[in-house]
């Protein structure tokens, strides 16, 4: 490990010393290693070992960058076995990591839950029961804000967006600039459209849009069974909290954006990416999509 860890000094003391004349001894004495360490790191034969090491190390330093440092060693370990078609372990991949300062930049914020009053409430039919066997059995939802800057002034848009528990997958979503019925119901209606033959549970908070009586007719409409969470209690719709952390820490919490249409390009962009690129540990490493199709096959 101490060939990976020094790499770079090693490297720049050549560079430096080829390039600009500088004396190896004094090279060595700045980035604090010992002389003969570099003469046999220059005369060395690597290892199997620390050739996959090396290798290894460009994989996660490529992979990293290309995904703006959202990648934990986790992840990392599954990006690298799927796209170079290898099997390395996660210790191997959080080793390396470590040796390069490396870890997922992703943070998290909390939710606020704000009342409303509702027409219509239903009981907490999914229960936590976060399984499901097959596609469109089970479909959470909810609505979150997101800030983009015009100067100093602080402008909003909204994400509606519908997951599929089985396969994890967004199966729907609308940006708007208010949180109202229309983007909720145009949300309701494109996964519908998309899926006219699903008729699963639909579980969401207890946010006016989803106690509203007009939408709960188009989920009669629909043959769907309405659930609702506990009010206050964001646990009893864990995996939607989930996907807003993954896409906020992921995406959002990167950058300040300073006009709607890149906000909204990087929103679609992502969920383009999370659908198909994405892999996951809970769906055998497979993207949502790639598992969504394993299901028909």
């Amino acid at each position: 490990m101490s060939g990976v860890r020094n790499e770079d000094k090693y490297n720049a003391i050549q560079y430096m010393n080829k390039a600009e004349h500088y004396p190896i001894q004094k090279l060595c004495a700045i980035v604090h290693v010992a002389r003969s360490s570099y003469y046999k790191w220059l005369k060395r034969t690597p290892s199997h070992s620390q050739q996959v090491n090396e290798q290894l190390v460009e994989w996660i330093k490529q992979h990293y960058e290309e995904r703006n440092g959202v990648l934990g060693y986790r992840q990392m370990t599954v990006v690298i076995n799927r796209e170079h078609d290898v099997h390395y372990n996660k210790k191997r991949i959080y080793r390396l990591m470590q040796i390069l300062h490396l870890k997922s930049v992703t943070h998290i914020r909390k939710k606020t839950y704000i009342p409303s009053t509702a027409q219509i409430t239903a009981e907490n039919i999914l229960n936590r029961d976060f399984h499901a066997d097959k596609p469109n059995e089970k479909w959470l939802t909810d609505v979150t804000e997101f800030k983009y800057y015009i100067g100093s002034n602080i402008k909003k848009i909204y994400l509606s967006a519908i997951l599929d528990l089985y396969d994890r997958r967004i199966v729907a979503y609308k940006i708007g600039d208010s949180n109202n019925n229309d983007l909720v119901f145009s949300t309701f209606d494109e996964a519908v459209r998309l899926n006219p033959d699903a008729h699963p549970i639909f579980h969401s908070d207890r946010g006016f849009q989803y106690t509203n009586k007009n939408f709960h007719q188009k989920l009669v409409d629909a043959g769907m069974i309405q659930s609702m969470s506990r009010v206050g209690r964001c646990i009893d719709n864990g995996p939607m909290e989930g996907w807003w952390r993954i896409l906020k820490s992921e995406m959002y919490y990167l950058r300040k954006f300073t006009g709607k249409s890149e906000l909204i390009s990087a929103i679609e962009d992502y969920i383009t990416y999370y659908n198909s690129r994405r892999y996951q540990i809970r769906l055998s490493c497979m993207t949502p999509m790639e598992y969504h199709d394993a299901y028909a096959a």
